[in-house]
């Protein structure tokens, strides 16, 4: 089907609201999608299932089918296929219906954007003083997020989740195996020098005059596609930062070319794409069952399917997971869980709009991102902050982006209410503020001389990267294991209590999940086949 026609949002329209990074932030509100006239229903029968095609998912899957055990995967999103030239991502400058996902409402920078329902890239989940971005399509986040893959240290990892973990080992083989997978590359320097990565060069410079860390971050790209569309060879993705919403051209390693590839080259893993997941119910037999909407484009159910499974993996991502166990449990249809619901955080997340009289950043920027800042000196605090691009809209505001993360104590909890029908979220006003003071204090430092921030989470509290929810320790054993629920796992952000350790999350959440998988098929094979 084809997607309506875009809209063009202005520079004002962009900063405004916090551009790039912060851009579909303001999305919010929720519809139910229709139903035919007529919905037929169908039963099925699954050794394995698994809800969600992102990180947890991905690594679920491949693993799961690489020791011989069926799996089926149930995405609610469509599959991006990407390639030269490719138009299959809405850009920024140009939005249309295929960024939204159709439970959202019409609205992105605080612009309405009016558009037909589609089965779109995002969906905002809107809490009381919190809005937490999801993401919807065959590898999950993999497909909008920057891709920065950061791996935290030892002391940091152990502030913040369980020592049992075993660092050490997960340094050893888990970390390095999800680096493997995802291919990641630093930028080139033949890149870094050409003209629309001077927002890079002017932060790195920045840096190094304060005397902070700077690193290049490795990233799950093969950067020789950027060198071809400096060559002419291709329309720009890279170079010219219109990669925030999904690299058109192609080179990105997200989990769909990668982890999921490899588990349907296997032939024992089958993906079901616009099937979502409404309803989780525990049958008399222990069993799950697992009701489905499958949809068209525009939402419209065309199908439902109630599938039976002895193993059922909860991997739709910290936000969806989270929302549907909690609501399975507070409608009587799951036993309760300890501790459902919270020890969910926002990873720290802070975005900026950094201005510049002394500096020309220029009106189209290279990305998705080069370099970063660490200061992991202390763990209360520890935080990281790196340069990302805005996207060319045909005029030089001499702005480009700063996205700030790090440690936070601060958690917020869902809880099911009975009036709606609905897990909702509940954050702590300024939850993060001793973390975003630290984090403020090197962004001023780095912006100088000349330089102001715009602090677009004081607009709009918001979160790429939520956490927890269904934490081990709390709900789940190190494993995934929901306590005294055999056959009920989670492997996703919602597993992590609320950080990761100054880093972006995927990469932890990626080994967490090797590891576990690691275990399963280890320990629990016998019971599962």
């Amino acid at each position: 089907m084809t997607p309506t026609s875009p809209t063009s949002l202005t520079r004002r329209d962009v900063l405004a609201a916090g551009a790039v990074l912060g851009a579909a932030a303001t999305i919010g509100g929720t519809t139910k999608p229709a139903a035919a006239a007529r919905v037929p229903v169908a039963r099925e029968e699954h050794p394995v299932v698994i809800v969600g095609s992102g990180f947890g998912g991905g690594v679920a899957a491949l693993r799961f089918a690489q020791a011989g055990v069926p799996v089926l995967v149930l995405e609610r999103g469509r599959r991006w296929p990407t390639g030269p030239n490719a138009t299959t991502f809405p850009t920024l400058s140009s939005l249309d219906e295929r960024a939204l996902w159709y439970g959202s409402a019409n609205q992105v920078l605080g612009k309405p954007l009016f558009v037909a329902p589609y089965v779109g890239l995002l969906e905002a989940v809107t809490g009381r003083n919190m809005t937490a971005m999801c993401a919807a399509g065959v590898g999950g986040g993999s497909l909008v997020y920057q891709g920065m893959t950061l791996q935290p240290n030892e002391e940091l990892f152990n502030h913040c989740l369980p020592e049992e973990l075993d660092y050490a080992r997960m340094a050893a083989v888990h970390y390095p195996r999800v680096a493997r997978m995802l291919r990641l590359q630093t930028a080139p320097d033949e890149l870094v020098r050409s003209p629309t990565y001077k927002p890079a060069r002017i932060f790195a410079e920045h840096v190094q005059r304060e005397g902070y860390d700077l690193e290049k971050i490795p990233m799950p790209i093969d950067w020789s596609w950027a060198l071809r569309e400096l060559k002419g060879e291709m329309r720009p993705s890279y170079t010219n930062g219109d990669s925030a919403l999904g690299v058109n051209n192609g080179g990105k390693h997200s989990i769909d070319v990668t982890y999921i590839k490899q588990a349907e080259d296997t032939g024992r893993a089958k993906v079901l794409t616009q099937h979502n997941v409404i309803d989780i119910e525990r049958a008399k037999d222990g069993r799950w069952v697992v009701h489905v909407d499958r949809t068209d484009d525009r939402g419209t159910i065309l199908q439902r399917k109630i599938l039976t499974t002895k193993t059922l993996v909860m991997a739709a991502g910290s936000i969806n997971t989270t929302k549907l166990l909690v609501r399975s449990v507070g409608r009587g249809h799951l036993p309760r869980i300890d501790g459902l619901g919270t020890n969910w955080g926002t990873n720290g997340d802070r975005i900026y709009l950094w201005t510049s009289l002394a500096e020309d950043f220029g009106a189209v920027q290279g990305g998705p991102v080069v370099y970063g800042s660490k200061d992991w000196s202390t763990p209360e605090t520890a935080n990281t902050i790196i340069q990302a691009s805005i996207p060319g809209l045909g005029i030089n505001a001499r702005s480009t982006m700063m996205v700030g993360f790090g440690i936070s104590d601060a958690r917020g909890r869902f809880a099911y209410d009975w009036l709606t029908d609905e897990a909702k979220l509940t954050w702590p006003r300024n939850g993060d503020a001793r973390l975003f003071e630290a984090i403020q204090a090197r962004a001023k430092r780095i912006a100088a001389p000349m330089g102001s921030l715009a602090d677009t989470n004081a607009v709009v509290p918001s979160t790429w990267h939520p956490l927890g929810g269904v934490a081990m320790g709390t709900s789940a054993d190190l494993a995934g294991r929901v306590h005294d629920l055999p056959g009920l796992y989670v492997l996703d952000g919602a597993l992590i209590p609320g950080s990761t350790a100054a880093c972006n999350p995927s990469m932890t959440i990626a080994a967490v999940a090797e590891r576990a998988m690691d275990e399963i098929v280890a320990h629990d094979l016998a019971r599962i086949v």
